[in-house]
């Protein structure tokens, strides 16, 4: 068949319903043996050590790396590579989660006899009931009879497809107990857009503020407002609350006479502000509601003390916009 007769569109739709298909009948499927498995890993003091050969290795690799970016200590062990010196990665307090399709990779064999020796928990995940992978696990995980996505059903798709999505379940369920919130990611990922985007307030925010009190005559505050370069200056209350805040737009409503009022007389009272611990997001989204270009960040205690200032040059700098 030439390639002007043969209908891709349908080969490529054919081919993704049938790996849906595939997972709804995982979905179906999963039972005791997940729970078990994730309970395993909870009890576990060590690492999950995750192990597959061939296609199995590459979805291996990427459960491993899931785990590790969601706070399950995680690393992927290639089974060739176990049998020459690798197997003393795998120790006492860790688990083994193996993956094989067929649960008869003969490169697994070490592994498994490496596990079984020593008393490490193995998690086993293969499509083929009764098979030795699955015979020797604590936990065995039997993926339900479905066809690959090619006719011929030799290429590994729709079985590494279901496995892929079991790891991603494993590690939500264990991400999930362990409430593992978006500030914890953000530990793990601190490079990229992503980590970008977790930046708090905190890490971008300055220290060194434009603040004067309500008494303070505006020539003085002008002066602090210029020094400081962020275009606003803060205006503090008797106990050093923040009361107000002074900007170029208050400048312009009080040009009559502007030398001879106060801080306190030309201000803005009850200014937006921001907590340091709030994603800088947040900060931004805040900004652009209000068309403005900075925000104060206020004591969380709730004492109303500025601890810091972000400006939306910040935030671009940082790659948060």
């Amino acid at each position: 068949m030439t390639s002007s007769t043969t209908d891709f569109l349908a080969i490529g739709r054919r081919v993704i319903r049938r790996e849906s298909e595939a997972l709804d009948l995982l979905a179906d499927h999963l039972g005791d043996s997940f729970t078990k498995a994730v309970t395993t890993i909870l009890g576990a003091q060590g690492r999950v050590i995750v192990c597959g050969m061939g296609k199995s290795g590459h979805i291996a690799r990427k459960m491993a790396a899931t785990f590790a970016s969601t706070g399950t200590p995680a690393q992927f062990v290639h089974p060739g590579e176990a049998s020459h010196g690798d197997l003393g990665m795998v120790t006492e307090g860790d688990v083994a989660l193996v993956l094989s399709n067929s649960g008869e990779t003969p490169e697994l064999a070490d592994i498994i006899a490496h596990t079984r020796r020593f008393g490490i928990p193995l998690i086993g995940v293969a499509g083929r009931e009764g098979s030795t992978l699955l015979r020797q696990s604590d936990v065995a995980i039997l993926l339900p009879p479905a066809q690959e996505a090619c006719d011929t059903g030799i290429v590994p798709t729709t079985s590494t497809t279901m496995t892929l999505a079991l790891g991603d379940a494993l590690a939500i369920a264990l991400m999930e107990h362990r409430q593992f919130t978006p500030e914890h990611f953000r530990v793990f990922h601190p490079g990229g857009k992503l980590g970008a985007k977790l930046a708090t307030v905190r890490q971008l925010m300055h220290q060194d503020l434009p603040l004067v009190g309500l008494d303070t005559p505006m020539t003085e505050a002008l002066l602090d407002m210029t020094q400081k370069g962020f275009g606003v200056v803060g205006v503090t209350d008797a106990t050093g609350a923040l009361a107000g805040i002074v900007t170029d737009g208050d400048l312009r409503r009080h040009m009559q006479g502007l030398l001879s009022l106060t801080a306190g007389q030309v201000m803005t009272r009850n200014p937006r502000t921001i907590g340091p611990e709030a994603l800088a997001t947040k900060a931004v989204g805040l900004m652009q509601d209000r068309k403005i270009t900075s925000l104060f960040v206020v004591d969380p205690e709730g004492s109303g003390h500025a601890v810091g200032l972000i400006h939306i040059h910040d935030c671009l700098r940082a790659g948060v916009v």
